[in-house]
């Protein structure tokens, strides 16, 4: 509480006063050193060893988990067949240029329907775990990925 019974704080321009005295001008534009009030010393933004120290300290909280996200690609087919064979190939084809990609979330769908998107891949989850690769609806063996992958299922019954 100040002398004058007010529990604020007084404000100061940085010019000797009664609530500092000795002091002068401190900050940025003043001539002296920065950051003591009464010209002490300055405080140094360098750590013991000579090794800067951060302004802010890093985040307290985890990082947040990667997301997963869609990327829509529009194209033209004559009819829903070829337009089927041309998103498996695009799939295919991006897949080998970016193997992060997950091949077996690929679907299609009509561009003006993106709630009727059809799997593009059978994604049948093989006995180590695997997926198969193959396109939906196929006949026969399920496949892993890479040649010669695993095999598994009914076969050609």
């Amino acid at each position: 509480m100040r002398a004058d019974g007010s529990p604020h704080r007084r404000r100061t321009n940085g010019e000797p006063g009664p609530g500092r005295p000795g002091a002068g001008p401190v900050g940025r534009h003043s001539n002296g050193p920065v950051g003591r009030p009464g010209g002490g010393p300055a405080r140094s933004l360098r750590g013991a060893a000579g090794a800067d120290i951060p302004l802010i300290a890093p985040s307290r909280r985890p990082a947040p988990p990667a997301r997963h996200f869609t990327v829509h690609l529009g194209f033209t087919a004559a009819g829903p067949v070829d337009a089927r064979d041309a998103a498996v190939a695009y799939a295919e084809a991006l897949s080998l240029l970016r193997p992060e990609l997950a091949i077996g979330a690929a679907a299609l769908s009509p561009a003006d329907a993106w709630h009727r998107a059809e799997r593009l891949f059978c994604g049948a989850v093989g006995p180590d775990d695997e997926r198969c690769v193959d396109v939906a609806g196929h006949p026969g063996f399920h496949h892993g990925p890479g040649p010669g992958g695993l095999g598994w299922g009914d076969g050609d019954s």
